[in-house]
């Protein structure tokens, strides 16, 4: 599988980075209760420094809104994933436990304030391109509705679109029976390459701990 950034994302946001996991042979189950207790206690921290802070007083929430901009998307319309959670926790609707790579997918959300997208592999056809998204162009995501995908940075196989820092889709979203997945994390462009690596391999490596399995991880993005 050949992962390609194109041309025109990367004419828009010049320090497109992220980091590409492929797992093979896990094993997803119900989340132990080391990722539920700290999944929890995570949120009610987040919910306190809300208190006494903006959410644009975080960093990467901060830069990502400026990189749905960029691509013309308005940052106050069309949240990307991270916000999103960070928004729920700020009105205590804290996340409940769905599965362990949905959890731990969330967890590292929140921890490093970027969006995460995990996918079933085998529901994946053919190479994949990180590019913006043509006006015509939508899916079914998990937030239950249709999400037109005009201008915003999708990940695309033969069959078309599945995955965005917005939302991702159902049609190829991880579940219980899922067996081989692949993993993006979209970096925050002023992040060095150094602590990039750092954090995709960080979580690679607890993804591993927890479902067993291989795994290896490629950087790709924007010289």
């Amino acid at each position: 599988m050949e992962i390609m950034v194109s041309s025109e994302l990367c004419r828009l946001v010049p320090g497109f980075t992220a980091g590409v996991i492929q797992y093979r042979n896990i094993e997803v189950g119900a989340s132990p209760q080391m990722v539920k207790g700290r999944l929890q206690l995570f949120q009610e921290s987040i919910f306190f420094e809300l208190e006494d802070k903006n959410l644009t007083d975080f960093d990467g929430i901060k830069e990502w809104r400026q990189i749905f901009k960029q691509i013309g998307k308005d940052p106050n319309r069309y949240r990307h994933s991270a916000e999103a959670l960070y928004r729920r926790i700020k009105k205590q609707n804290y996340l409940q436990t769905v599965h362990s790579a949905i959890d731990l997918n969330n967890f590292f959300s929140l921890k490093y304030e970027v969006p995460i997208g995990i996918y079933d592999t085998d529901k994946i056809n053919g190479d994949i391109d990180l590019k913006i998204g043509a006006e015509k162009e939508e899916y079914f995501g998990l937030n239950g509705r249709m999400n037109s995908l005009h201008n915003l940075i999708v990940s695309s196989d033969e069959t078309g679109p599945f995955g965005s820092p917005f939302v991702d889709s159902e049609r190829t979203s991880v579940t219980e029976d899922t067996k081989n997945a692949l993993q993006i994390i979209y970096h925050r462009p002023s992040l060095d390459s150094k602590k990039s690596h750092q954090l995709t391999e960080s979580l690679m490596n607890m993804f591993i701990q927890i479902h067993g399995g291989e795994g290896h991880y490629t950087m790709i993005g924007c010289e």
